[in-house]
Formats: structure tokens, C-alpha cells, sequence
């Protein structure tokens, strides 16, 4: 992890460090790891929520049900932060641009991770 916070610019290191504690506050029991070139935060071998960079700018916070793609069929999930946007009911996209951001809607955040490891455990 400490190679891949060298590699980035300042305002990316406060942005991904801010979401990095906000997500293993919300999650104690996740284990993160690097993949995809990113921090990713798993339970066991499941990854649960991932970050990656925005190639304009910003951080992604990427929420899902693992690498490899799960009928999604009776799954649901409800998003009462509506933070973030949903391309399929087992995939949640929220983009911060930047560690302010991230601060401005820590308690919605918290709560949205909280509420997705609860539903994917």
C-alpha cells in the first residue's frame, strides 16, 4: 500500500487516505489489500468496496459483491443516502473530487458502507 500512495499526487493521497479511515471505520473486520491497482477492502476473499482513481480527476469509491460477476437475482438493496449512482442493483458508483468532499458527506458514507457490508455478508 505504501507504493501506491507514493505514486500519487497530493490531492489524490488526502482524498484516498480520508476514504481509506472512513471505510475501515465503517468496516473494522475488512481486510484491504492492493487490487486493480487500487485499495480494495474485502471480507475473506470477497472484495466489498474498492477505489480507484477518476482519469479526470477525483476518487471512485466503488461498491460490489466481489471480481466475479453474481446473479443478482433476488438481491436488493436500498440507498436512502441516494449518494450513490447504481448500473446494476450489486454495483454502487460514488465519485468524490477531492478529501473535501469526501468530508462533506462522511455520515452518509459511513452509513452507505455500513449498509452495504450488511447486505453482502
Amino acid at each position: 500500500m505504501d507504493s501506491f500512495r507514493a505514486g500519487l499526487d497530493p490531492a489524490d493521497l488526502a482524498t484516498v487516505d480520508a476514504l481509506r479511515t472512513l471505510i475501515t471505520a465503517a468496516g473494522p473486520h475488512l481486510t484491504e489489500r492492493l487490487k486493480w491497482n487500487a485499495p480494495s477492502f474485502a471480507v475473506g476473499d470477497d472484495d466489498r468496496i474498492t477505489l480507484g482513481l477518476e482519469r479526470k480527476g477525483g476518487v471512485r469509491v466503488v461498491l460490489h459483491r466481489g471480481a466475479k460477476v453474481k446473479d443478482a437475482a433476488g438481491f436488493a438493496f436500498d440507498d436512502p443516502t441516494s449518494l450513490a449512482k447504481w448500473p446494476a442493483a450489486d454495483r454502487g458508483v460514488v465519485v468524490f473530487a477531492d478529501a473535501a468532499a469526501v468530508e462533506a458527506s462522511a455520515d452518509r458514507l459511513s452509513d452507505l458502507c455500513t449498509r452495504w457490508l450488511e447486505a453482502t455478508a
